[in-house]
């Protein structure tokens, strides 16, 4: 892994570039709303992709850079989405590129990619936050049918940011989109000692799909 920079607005983000030997596809991985680039459990994703042959492009948006709590305006948070694309295809332009990330990245990615296409081969989403928790609604999916790539939800069963009864029939009217679930997983992938899995067994799960689905674009 080796930390790298890019551009956009004016301003000059971190970003870290992980890739393992055969790799054969490169995610850039955005970070949820609370947690940059560095967190552990982004660090463990990247880990398990790349044991799938999965590099990774993992970065900042500004405020968390910054230090801020409160997220960017929307159009400041798409351009970062395809300016750290951009950045991606210039690290590996040998490497067929998805992009994505956890909850909050997923969704400013598939905003950014309804507003004007990505060069991507597609979308995955660990984790669509739907609608705030205890709030059901599909008014953050509005934007979803303009999307031009395919699009894979990777879902727990215990995910309060996206009630399954809600999240199926969305996934059904999208064209090119596939829906996998995580059972026992919550809204961060982690799953009760009682369902007889860990939190890696469910990292490895995720990666592996996301690994199997980019493979078939």
């Amino acid at each position: 892994m080796r930390e790298v920079g890019f551009s956009t607005g004016g301003a000059r983000l971190d970003a870290l570039f992980l890739r393992p030997a055969g790799a054969r596809l490169l995610y850039v991985l955005a970070h949820g709303a609370g947690a940059g680039m560095r967190h552990q459990w982004l660090q463990r994703m990247a880990d398990a992709l790349a044991e799938e042959g999965v590099a990774t492009f993992r970065y900042e948006f500004p405020y968390m850079q910054d230090g801020r709590k409160r997220p960017d305006p929307p159009a400041v948070l798409h351009e970062t989405v395809r300016a750290a694309v951009l950045a991606a295809q210039e690290a590996a332009p040998d490497l067929p590129l998805i992009a994505g990330g956890k909850s909050f990245g997923g969704r400013m990615t598939t905003q950014a990619q309804a507003d004007a296409p990505l060069p991507v081969r597609g979308i995955v989403l660990l984790g669509f936050p739907l609608h705030p928790a205890g709030a059901p609604s599909v008014k953050r999916a509005e934007h979803l049918p303009r999307v031009s790539v395919p699009l894979l939800f990777l879902q727990g069963t215990r995910d309060e940011l996206a009630d399954l009864a809600l999240l199926r029939p969305v996934v059904e009217k999208l064209s090119r989109a596939d829906l996998r679930i995580v059972e026992g997983a919550d809204h961060s992938f982690h799953v009760l000692k009682r369902s007889g899995r860990t939190d890696a067994d469910v990292l490895r799960e995720l990666a592996h799909a996301v690994a199997e689905w980019g493979s078939g674009l």
